[in-house]
């Protein structure tokens, strides 16, 4: 079965309180993508690149398996965010940031790809996300991600999405915001009412809620690191690695998936982020072995027994 990720991916400039680092592979996108390959051997990245990109990326990602077919590359510069992360790596700064080439991007879906059974909406404008998914004609199973922005200045077409979601993914603070609730189970339910048939909010560092149909409801806690060294994409590594998981559990079909796979997909999603935050960038997610990944998810869910 073949995944489609659809999104940005950019060029990194990140500073944290320990040490600084450029050129970075970055993009929702790219960490998303990469994150799915491990569980599934059919990913098809989309997005674009400017004429700036440094290849040794493009080449990791090929690496993985992922088809890049789906990849425009542009004459302009790629999409460059400069940011900086603090003592506690919750807060962060963004110092600049560079569309150029998404500026005025839509996406394309090649005919060859575009037959994808999974769809992943990685954080872009909901104009893209709506543009991709109406390409993506053969998907049984849709998840989107996205953030502050879309929810301020383009709400109506994010409630759009929404409505043709199986799972929608945002952060506590997007949740509060877009719902305009304080407790987040009232604001997961609200979600639920905007369409999705699940949602999952993200907690970072405390891990993750997950809203189904008829009340049902899961909690999944972080998985514990003694150290931080960059949480970007944290979030989109989340994305892909559950939608990976649902891959390779077989869950994806005609009749819907079951709120027990979600439950698990979430709790792959959450181990997949630990790693990382481990190292700057994709670094630590692009030297995984499947047995690393398993070690991790069987000690993580031992920490829960009780």
């Amino acid at each position: 079965m073949s995944i489609l990720v659809a999104g940005t991916i950019a060029i990194d400039n990140i500073k944290t309180p320990a040490a600084e680092a450029n050129n970075l592979l970055g993009g929702s996108a790219s960490y998303a993508a990469l994150s799915a390959s491990y569980f599934c051997d059919d990913v098809r990245l989309v997005g674009i690149v400017g004429k700036d990109y440094p290849q040794e990326h493009l080449e990791m990602l090929s690496t993985h398996g992922i088809g890049l077919d789906g990849v425009e590359k542009s004459d302009a510069d790629s999409f460059t965010w400069t940011g900086e992360y603090f003592d506690n790596m919750n807060d962060r700064q963004t110092h600049a940031v560079a569309l150029n080439v998404l500026e005025n991007w839509e996406p394309k879906v090649a005919e060859g790809i575009a037959d994808a059974k999974v769809c992943v909406l990685a954080n872009m404008s909901p104009d893209n996300q709506m543009t991709t998914l109406d390409q993506c004609w053969a998907a049984d199973f849709v998840v989107a991600d996205s953030m502050d922005l879309w929810i301020e200045i383009a709400r109506d077409r994010l409630k759009d999405v929404l409505k043709r979601l199986d799972l929608f993914v945002i952060n506590d603070g997007e949740a509060r915001e877009l719902t305009g609730e304080s407790n987040l189970v009232i604001a997961g339910e609200a979600l639920l009412a905007m369409g999705p048939k699940a949602v999952v909010i993200k907690l970072g560092e405390y891990g993750a809620m997950l809203f189904g149909p008829d009340g049902q409801f899961f909690r999944a806690g972080a998985y514990p690191l003694r150290e931080v060294k960059d949480p970007t994409g944290a979030g989109d590594t989340f994305l892909g690695g559950l939608a990976g998981a649902l891959v390779k559990a077989g869950s994806v079909g005609g009749d819907g998936v079951a709120f027990e796979d979600l439950r698990q997909a979430v709790v792959m999603g959450t181990i997949m982020a630990s790693f990382t935050c481990e190292e700057f960038s994709t670094r630590k997610i692009q030297n995984l072995s499947p047995e690393t990944i398993e070690e991790r998810f069987n000690e993580f869910k031992a920490m829960g027994m009780f």
